[in-house]
């Protein structure tokens, strides 16, 4: 099973523009921008045969060339990563049997988080779309209710049934707790892992569907499957001690970086 990642990075963004040439600081006090450091990220996973950054952005090229990476241009109207992987794959600058998007605002994704998720499909030659979920440790799902209370749009919860199959994925905190009972432990939360797998009768399918009304509201592109009743199967993948969480906002370099600090 030939595997492919893809890292989709545009400049545009809505919440943090310029976002994949931010720049996180290491332990040794070196400056890494966010692109580089995901770069970096899939490299480390096993069992992949190319690693490509995708992209419509002359800068975001330029630096990612700078470090070494492979970069493949796409369309400026492609209107989400997904889609972005989608138009590389039809163009033929990338053969594979499974395509995986690690998008480019999560540097501090394990590598074990891809590897289980390639694993999974190997696993079930049926799953046409597969994705990680990460149970709430209470630092994450304190940030999560931090960012709502501030009234900023933070990370992604995912909720799924018994057959691991999503029902949902939602930028609000999914499901609701009262903050009277929230557990020390064992938080029944689930943290969405911006990490997609895709077989290609899937891509091609997602092109070919109009964005979905919840898609629109919630501005997460993995409900277009939903809304057109195609399975994500939810991956459960363990943290090992590592904090996990996303570059979304400004406020987030200083919370990546206390975690860049105990690695």
């Amino acid at each position: 099973m030939k595997t492919v990642i893809l890292i989709p990075a545009r400049y545009a963004s809505t919440r943090y523009p310029g976002k994949p040439l931010a720049e996180l600081t290491l332990p040794s006090g070196e400056k890494k921008t966010l692109i580089q450091l995901s770069w970096e990220a899939a490299c480390r996973v096993k069992g992949v045969a190319e690693v490509h950054v995708v992209t419509d952005d002359e800068r975001i090229r330029a630096k990612a060339e700078s470090f070494g990476a492979s970069v493949i241009m796409t369309s400026p109207e492609r209107e989400n990563g997904t889609a972005r992987c989608a138009e590389a794959f039809a163009s033929g600058a990338v053969e594979a049997d499974l395509v995986v998007n690690l998008q480019g605002d999560a540097p501090l994704t394990p590598e074990w988080f891809v590897e289980d998720l390639i694993a999974a499909m190997a696993r079930d030659p049926q799953a046409q779309v597969a994705t990680p979920v990460l149970q709430c440790d209470p630092l994450t799902y304190g940030h999560f209710v931090e960012d709502r209370k501030a009234g900023r749009v933070g990370g992604t919860t995912a909720v799924f049934n018994r057959a691991s199959h999503a029902l949902y994925f939602s930028k609000e905190v999914l499901p609701y707790i009262d903050p009277a009972k929230v557990p020390a432990d064992d938080i029944p939360v689930y943290h969405h892992v911006g990490v997609y797998a895709y077989r290609p009768d899937a891509l091609r399918a997602y092109t070919g569907w109009p964005e979905g009304a919840l898609e629109k509201r919630e501005g997460l592109e993995q409900l277009r499957f939903l809304e057109n009743g195609h399975t994500v199967a939810c991956v459960i993948v363990e943290g090992r001690g590592r904090v996990f969480w996303e570059l979304n906002n400004p406020e987030d370099v200083a919370r990546i970086n206390s975690v860049l600090k105990e690695l």
